[in-house]
């Protein structure tokens, strides 16, 4: 359903996406996961034709995104990461707004949405600005369907947005891929990656990854440990060594816990206690155990990796 092949694009000196491959199938919910500045948005303008690539090709519902972008856009539901939609305008005038230009009854989306227009109904005087952040939401994702589009793109639907909106939203689209709804949703809430098919993991413009969810710990190299200590101190103090430590494939908080990347083969929970007793530590406050990867470590690890590589390459220019 959305096929995106060698996509690149640059903003002056900047590259902004590398040779980005993507590939949706019909029906299903794909995520593109990356932080702030990894490229996300310039790709979902590439696909929605309100940007030219420099170099590559793309089809979205099988129509050319530079030869057939009338029928792109007549193919696609958009929101884009910024709420565009008139806030002096109540949250029915909004609506009718939106159905009017495509010619729509507004009863159409009603009915196609229905669970999210039930939880906005109650505020359809409202002006859209006075709206929260997971309502003005809610209400894009409406206006978004007015035309009953065969695929959505989503640019980081979900930012600002407390969490029970947040799992509202996520349900709703569960919903509407199960009516054959072809999904593309930026994030960068590495949690929300679990609720989608596939996902794509993208750092300063370049394709790191892309797999299931559930294939997280095939992707992962080497084996992964969540350490815990008795008090903040202590846990502060272990994260300093353990970064320090020339076996370590990577360290980094975890909530209130440490993770610690092994990628050396052979390396068990009782070579991470011997190094902690070298240093002084007293083991007994300690817990050591594997762990299974998430995708927020997997990409923690593939972008140490990435940066590294990328400094490597600028110190051998």
């Amino acid at each position: 359903m959305i096929e995106a092949e060698g996509i690149t694009k640059r903003w002056g000196g900047i590259v902004a996406l590398d040779d980005v491959s993507l590939h949706v199938p019909e029906g299903t919910i794909h995520g593109l996961i990356g932080a702030d500045g990894a490229g996300k948005t310039t790709l979902f303008d590439i696909l929605v034709t309100l940007t030219l690539a420099d170099r590559g090709t793309a089809t979205v519902g099988g129509y050319d995104i530079r030869k057939q972008w009338k029928d792109v856009r007549k193919t696609v539901g958009y929101m884009p990461a910024i709420f565009s939609l008139y806030g002096d305008l109540s949250v029915r005038e909004n609506l009718e707004f939106f159905a009017h230009i495509y010619r729509q009854p507004v009863q159409a989306v009603v009915d196609l949405v229905g669970d999210i227009w039930a939880q906005i109904e109650p505020f359809s005087d409202r002006p859209a600005s006075k709206l929260s952040g997971g309502m003005k939401q809610k209400l894009a994702l409406c206006c978004a369907m007015i035309h009953d589009p065969r695929v959505l793109m989503l640019d980081e639907p979900t930012t600002g947005v407390d969490p029970t909106s947040r799992s509202e939203f996520w349900a709703a689209l569960r919903g509407l891929a199960g009516k054959g709804k072809t999904m593309l949703v930026s994030t960068s809430y590495m949690d929300e990656a679990a609720k989608c098919d596939r996902i794509t993991l993208i750092h300063h413009g370049t394709i790191l990854d892309e797999l299931a969810p559930g294939e997280v710990g095939e992707h992962y190299r080497g084996t992964l440990y969540e350490i815990g200590a008795a008090d903040t101190a202590l846990n502060t103090r272990l994260l300093h060594m353990l970064r320090e430590w020339s076996l370590s494939g990577g360290c980094y908080s975890f909530g209130d816990r440490i993770h610690l990347g092994m990628t050396l083969p052979g390396m068990r929970s009782e070579t991470v206690f011997s190094y902690l007793r070298g240093q002084g530590v007293d083991t007994s406050l300690v817990s050591v155990s594997a762990v299974r990867p998430t995708v927020e470590d997997l990409f923690i690890q593939l972008t140490s990796g990435a940066e590294t590589e990328e400094t490597l390459q600028a110190d051998s220019r």
